[in-house]
Order: C-alpha cells, then structure tokens, then sequence
C-alpha cells in the first residue's frame, strides 16, 4: 500500500501493529492487549484524518495509485460478461478510451470509460486517461450502438483532461467532445454517468452527459484541475490548495449546487482500501439509477435530460 502525506499517521500506526502481531508470532509473550489498543488508535486516527479531508486532499485520493481505475470496475461489475470493443471506424483505435458490452446484475449495458493505466508501460500505453478524438468518436458509435440495440449506457469517468497535443487538435479534438454531448443530449438510451477518479474539463464532459450523473465520494469534478487553476491564477502551482478550495469540486460541492445526482459512499481510507465494497456499492447505484429510468419513454427521458442540462446556470436579475 502506498500512503499519501496526510496518511503517514495511518501508516506509523499500521506498522507498530505488524511488529506487535510479528512479536506475537515469534515469542510467548502475550501481546493481545496491546495490539487492540494499537487496532483501536488506529481506527480512530483513521476516522478522523478521512472525515476532515479538504479539497486538495480528496484530488489527492481521487489519484491514489492503488485507486481501482475504470477497467478493474467494469471487471467486478460483469464479472466475466464483459466483450470489448475497438476502434472508431475512422483513424485507429485509442486505447485511453475503452467500452464494450457486459452485464450487471443480469441487466445489459455497453460500458465506456477513460482507462489510466496500473504501471509506467501501461501508462504510456494508454496515454495516462487523456483521450485523443478517435477515443471520443469510439465512445459516439458504441453510444449509438446501444442505442440501435436498445441498451442504457454506463460511463465511467476518470481523466485528467482530453488529450492536448497538437495531432489531437488536428484531428478535430473540441469537434470530437462538442459531438458527443450534442448526441449524449438527445441519445435514445438511458445514460448513467460515474465518476470513478479524476473528471476534469471537456475530456470528462465528452462521456458526461447522463440522465444520472453519480459521483464517488473521494473524486472531483471541474472544468480545470487545481494545478491549472493555480498556474494561470498565480503564475505557480504553490497555490494548488487554495486553487481545490475555491473550485468547489469536491463530490459534496458538486451535490449541493445539484450538477450531479448522488454521491456513492466509499469505505473508509478510500477505494482502495476495501475494492469489494466500493465495486458493491457502485453496482447497487447504478442498478438503483437504472430502475428509475427503465420504464420511461423515450420522449420523457430525452426531455427530463435537457430539462435537467437546461437548468444548470440559470440566474435571476
């Protein structure tokens, strides 16, 4: 397990208790009572560090290295029933954006997300999440697939940004994103949104238009990521902190000012501390977001969605 710095209290405690079981193991001595007195500060070093996190420090989890990315999700959510698919029918298949068919709790869904990658290889081999425009036109015929076929779509979100290089611009990147919430917005389907880690700017709106936009509790959701936000503010990313709080991008933030629908509770520590549990309570959402829009026609759900798009941002003078 890799700790974050406001975790070192965490790991300080978790190591006396490995050398507490460890003398335990190997000696007589009775060492019962003070590992339970090591399990209890534990806990409650643990509740107090993750029930007061700020801003900064939830983008921080949101980038935890152990933090399950998109394709270990979809892997838990169909167990086994997943198909990939690839390629957009134009230039090559961007292996940043994945998506295929699979089944969760019985039910079909075609499943598009942005995949970061578990190593230094597999980083560079899906370009660190930032899709390029055939990642986003990949995701636009796999939409519209399911919607031939008649199967809601789930997205999972979790990028730092579209992908900003010049070849990207060339190839039509801000048409590509513009494309696909014209379509998402009118798509005949119902869409259910997940934010999983990181979703920042157009990359994450280009797979963020739903009927159902959940959240993640240690995510974020903004049209800049704190480090930009400080860099153009500040001239520095020194104020990356201050940049977090002022953003209000926090999943709590987010549900107040009613840009996203729900927010699904993670174990304590993060995702990353108890995979199983978030891959259950994720499932549970996203069946409970999906029976909600089942029985709706199709008329209904493509106007409850703008309706929903249309209201973001409205102000009285």
């Amino acid at each position: 397990m890799e700790y974050l710095d406001f975790e070192l209290p965490i790991k300080e405690l978790e190591d006396q208790l490995d050398k507490c079981q460890i003398i335990g193991a190997e000696s007589n001595v009775d060492v019962t009572a003070t590992c339970k007195q090591i399990e209890k500060k534990l806990e409650e070093t643990k509740r107090k560090i993750y029930k007061n996190l700020t801003a900064w420090q939830r983008v921080q989890l949101s980038r935890h290295p152990n933090r399950p990315y998109t394709l270990e999700h979809i892997t838990n959510l169909t167990k086994g029933t997943f198909l990939e698919l690839f390629g957009d029918r134009n230039f090559k298949d961007d292996k940043a954006m994945v998506g295929g068919l699979g089944q969760i709790d019985g039910q079909s869904f075609m499943l598009i997300g942005q995949q970061k990658g578990i190593n230094t290889k597999m980083r560079q081999l899906r370009n660190f999440g930032m899709a390029s425009p055939e990642g986003y036109r990949k995701a636009l015929r796999l939409m519209k697939m399911a919607e031939k076929f008649n199967i809601p779509v789930v997205t999972l979100i979790d990028t730092p940004g579209a992908y900003p290089g010049l070849e990207a611009e060339e190839r039509g990147q801000g048409e590509a994103i513009a494309r696909n919430i014209l379509e998402m917005v009118r798509l005949k389907v119902p869409i259910i949104c997940v934010i999983i880690g990181e979703g920042a700017s157009g990359g994450a709106l280009g797979i963020g238009v739903g009927d159902r936009v959940l959240m993640m509790e240690n995510t974020w959701y903004s049209v800049i990521s704190p480090e930009s936000c400080s860099s153009i503010l500040w001239k520095s990313w020194e104020y990356k902190e201050q940049a977090a709080e002022a953003l209000k991008l926090t999943s709590t933030d987010m549900k107040k000012m009613k840009l996203v629908d729900d927010v699904i509770p993670e174990p304590l520590g993060g995702a990353h501390y108890d995979k199983a549990t978030a891959f259950k309570t994720v499932e549970q959402y996203i069946i409970k977001a999906f029976n909600e829009l089942k029985d709706l026609s199709t008329d209904e759900l493509i106007a409850q969605r703008m309706d929903k798009y249309s209201k973001m941002g409205e102000y009285k003078e």
